[in-house]
């Protein structure tokens, strides 16, 4: 996977994955694969975080990346367990420079002008819009891209099922990111591969 965009464009729905059990990675990320949700962001949340990702690289067709990104140390450390892209909550030049360095498709969280302003200095394009709903929703990503008419998004934080087509129908939105595709709890495959192919098709 070459760039950013190749990755965002790869469905409709990025499940943001916490895993708790090492044991649930392989099955989950078969389920959502098998469904057609091929790039996963396991969130380096829980102490497997980077275990997991390690585990899930190895499902056919999986294209797995590392969330909840938030220094320069995190960054390391997933890329040492295979992460093919590295999204943060948030954007620090230090980080920012860290994933350059890396070349590695690196999707930074924006809220406000000034992120994407930052952002664009550093020659990025390409950002998650964070937290989307708590963030204003649709409005204000509307009006925060209308100056930035290069910039792509995939927003996350609040997106579920009911209101990811909406999102999705804004030109500048590459992608949602959604927890909703990936419970908690012990893996029920069919259902989870059910979700991803309702997602997949939005």
């Amino acid at each position: 996977m070459s760039d950013i965009e190749t990755i965002m464009r790869t469905a409709p729905v990025v499940p943001v994955i916490v895993v708790e059990d090492l044991d649930h990675a392989v099955p989950l990320a078969e389920a959502l694969v098998a469904g057609g949700l091929r790039a996963l962001e396991v969130t380096l949340r829980t102490p497997v975080a980077l275990d997991a990702i390690r585990a899930m690289k190895q499902v056919p067709g999986a294209i797995v990346g590392a969330g909840t990104v938030t220094n320069q140390e995190e960054l390391e450390d997933a890329i040492d367990a295979g992460s093919e892209f590295i999204v943060s909550p948030g954007l620090t030049d230090t980080l920012a420079r860290a994933a350059i360095r890396h070349e590695i498709p690196f999707l930074p969280g924006t809220a406000t002008a000034g992120d994407i302003m930052r952002g664009l200095d550093l020659g990025l394009t390409h950002f998650k819009f964070f937290p989307a709903m708590a963030a204003g929703g649709l409005p204000a990503l509307k009006a925060l891209a209308a100056p930035f008419g290069q910039c792509k998004f995939c927003p996350t934080g609040g997106i579920s099922l009911q209101n990811a087509a909406e999102w999705l129908a804004f030109d500048p939105v590459l992608c949602v990111g959604g927890s909703w595709v990936a419970p908690k709890g012990t893996p029920d495959q069919a259902k989870i591969e059910a979700m991803a192919k309702e997602a997949a098709a939005l």
